[in-house]
This record gives structure tokens, sequence and C-alpha cells, in this order.
């Protein structure tokens, strides 16, 4: 895979022609979490974006790592200082990001869907090919990091499953008509602008936004029987039955109980032969 044209990106996306403040690119670092979470301290300014060519670090959910070889994806995060959202709704920017890179999947021709709460499965496999974490930063005003990764080429080295056993996948195992990562990074921040704006101006709330019912449509948690794997609990099973506005999941738990759950692993569940 060819390295990562800063410039390229720069004459799109940044400002005033495009919406990011900032747009660097990095050979290799720990994390660009990490990174842009150290940026907030500094000043760095609402929509900062940071792309690395290898991360030895990634972060994924509940301390889990994110594979982040060079050569083999794009991996970047935004910085941003949504002031006019709520704490409680920054959670919903996984959502967002997750709508921007089926998004992109579309632009490049690949057959992607949503696994809450922040996984994008590619393919008649539905393997796993992007994940995301959106993190609130420490700073005297709001800021949120929303870090996404995404399997361009494939993996050289086997990479152990996560929560229900998914394999992983790549861009290009699935069709892509592009694996250029300069194209692929541009086609991302340009997506993630588009759904982050709307998201930004209803303050956070996905139906408001014009948002929910998309995601509803690209979820494939939705209607699925799932076991939820909550941390420090017992996992429960039940069927998804809706998402909220907050996109928390509205689970009928086996048993007859109804219930919201905000954080959780969740494990799909093959449907009974027969």
């Amino acid at each position: 895979m060819s390295h990562i044209d800063v410039a390229r990106l720069r004459s799109r996306l940044l400002a005033p022609a495009g919406p990011y403040a900032a747009i660097d690119v990095v050979a290799r670092t720990g994390s660009t979490n990490t990174d842009l979470r150290a940026a907030v301290a500094e000043g760095a300014p609402d929509r900062t974006v940071l792309i690395a060519e290898e991360q030895t670090s990634g972060a994924g959910r509940r301390g889990r790592t994110w594979t982040s070889p060079p050569g083999r994806g794009v991996y970047l995060s935004v910085l941003l200082r949504p002031a006019e959202v709520p704490l409680p709704a920054l959670g919903s920017l996984a959502a967002v990001a997750g709508l921007a890179l089926t998004d992109m999947a579309a632009e490049l021709g690949v057959d992607a869907v949503l696994k809450w709460p922040n996984d994008v499965l590619a393919g008649p496999e539905r393997e796993k090919c992007a994940g995301v974490l959106a993190e609130a930063a420490s700073s005297d005003e709001q800021a949120v990091v929303c870090g996404i990764g995404v399997n361009v080429l494939p993996l050289r080295e086997p990479v152990r499953p996560g929560p229900g056993g998914l394999p992983a996948t790549s861009l290009a195992e699935q069709g892509a008509r592009t694996t250029d990562p300069t194209e692929v990074a541009a086609l991302l921040l340009a997506a993630f602008h588009e759904r982050e704006v709307p998201w930004r101006g209803a303050r956070g709330d996905l139906a408001a936004a014009g948002l929910l019912d998309t995601y509803r449509e690209r979820c494939a948690t939705l209607g699925r029987d799932v076991r939820l794997e909550v941390a420090g609990g017992r996992s429960r099973t039940g069927r998804v039955v809706d998402i909220d506005p907050t996109c928390a999941l509205v689970v009928d738990e086996d048993g007859g109980r109804r219930s919201t759950v905000f954080a959780a692993d969740v494990v799909h569940l093959r449907p009974a032969a027969g």
C-alpha cells in the first residue's frame, strides 16, 4: 500500500476550502486517540485530524487493542469540541462514525453493515473491517476524540477474533474499487463531516439529526437474538427490538423483561437450525 499523501488531503479537506482545522499524518505512533487527547490540553482546535500509517498501541473498547500494522490500513482520530452537545449525548458520536464508514464503503463498492456498538462488518460473511472508539477528553472546554481504524489490505498476521468470534477482513478482500489510502482517508473524512454537522446541530440527538432511521436500517444487530456481555456482570440473552436516539439498544430479554443497554459487548447468535 502506498503512503498517505497529506498534501492531497489538505488540498481537499483543510479550511478554508474544507471543514477541518488541521490534518497531520505520522508514519508511526502509539495511538492517534492518545495523541489527540493530549493535544486537547495544548489547545488543539475543533476538527483536528491525526492519521497514522502504523499504531503500536491502537486502542479498542474496554482496554482491548486494535491491530494497526504498517501499510495495511487507515488509522485516524478526529478531535471535536462540540460545546452545544451535552456530555451524556457524546456517546452517540460512535454511531455518526459508523454511518460515515458505511457511506465510505458504499462509495468504494463494498457491502457493509453496522454491528452495535462500534464495529463495521463487510462482505457476505459479515467479517470485521473497521472499528470506532469515541472518548471524552479532559479539558476546561468540552472535547471528544473519535478514533477510526479501517483494514484496507489483508492483514499479514492472523488476528485473534473479538467478541463473537468475528474474523477480520479488509476493503481489498471485499472488492473495493480502490485501495489508495489517501483516497480512503479522504472519503472517510468527508463522510464523517457530512454526518457530524447535523449531529452537532441536533445536540447529539440522532433522531433530531435525521440519522437514527439510517442507523437502524444499516445496523445488523437490530432484530437479532444476541448475547450481552457486560463488564463485571453475567451475560444475558435476548432480542434487540429497537435503537433509541442516544444509540442505546432496547432489548427484550429472555424471561420477558425489557431493558435499555448503553454499553456491552454484543454477540450475534445464530438462528436455531430446523
